[in-house]
């Protein structure tokens, strides 16, 4: 092997040692997607619905590496609850405030085997008159949930369940999620 031969051959393995590893590939068009979620927080009693609401949002599939964009919804009041009083008439009585209402929360969407991957969490509180005629305050029922799930596309789906502890009453959350065209 000649001198110039060995340089060439230095100079290749050289080369070869300073290559910087590829970028990762950009997610292709099809897992960059809009969907539309539309949410139906429904009260049921004996499997009959007393009551429902609905939520809408849009959320991007594939829109960083660990998943989608991110979406939320916040509906609901402040309601005055009486914290305590005074003796005294030149103060008020004092008052705390509960968020009374629906947040919902949704990420890390993905279009896994035909349907939307995505984690959802939910916080649904609501308040109603207490059945004791001597106690002013409200009683506040809170139903919080949060899990990854999969849904299927254009299909009315419950992602959540649960029974209310005092009565034979059932909170559901179902998502239906739709592609954007």
């Amino acid at each position: 092997m000649t001198g110039l031969t060995k340089i060439a051959l230095a100079l290749i393995a050289a080369g070869a040692c300073f290559a910087q590893n590829p970028a990762p590939p950009a997610p292709s068009p099809e897992a960059r997607k809009f969907f539309r979620l539309e949410f139906s927080v429904k009260e049921l009693e004996a499997n009959k619905v007393i009551n429902s609401r609905k939520y809408f949002m849009t959320i991007l599939t594939g829109a960083n590496r660990s998943g989608g964009g991110a979406s939320s919804i916040r509906s609901g009041n402040k309601v005055p609850v009486r914290s305590g009083s005074s003796t005294s008439p030149l103060t008020s009585t004092q008052f705390t405030y509960v968020d009374i209402g629906v947040n919902i929360d949704c990420g890390d969407a993905n279009i896994v085997d035909g349907g939307l991957s995505l984690v959802v969490t939910s916080d649904i509180t609501n308040s109603i008159a207490s059945p004791e005629p001597n106690m002013f305050a409200p009683i506040i029922r809170t139903n919080k949930w949060s899990s990854s799930v999969i849904v299927p596309l254009r299909k009315a789906t419950v992602v959540f369940s649960s029974d209310d502890p005092a009565t034979n009453h059932q909170m559901q959350l179902e998502l239906t999620a739709t592609p954007i065209t």
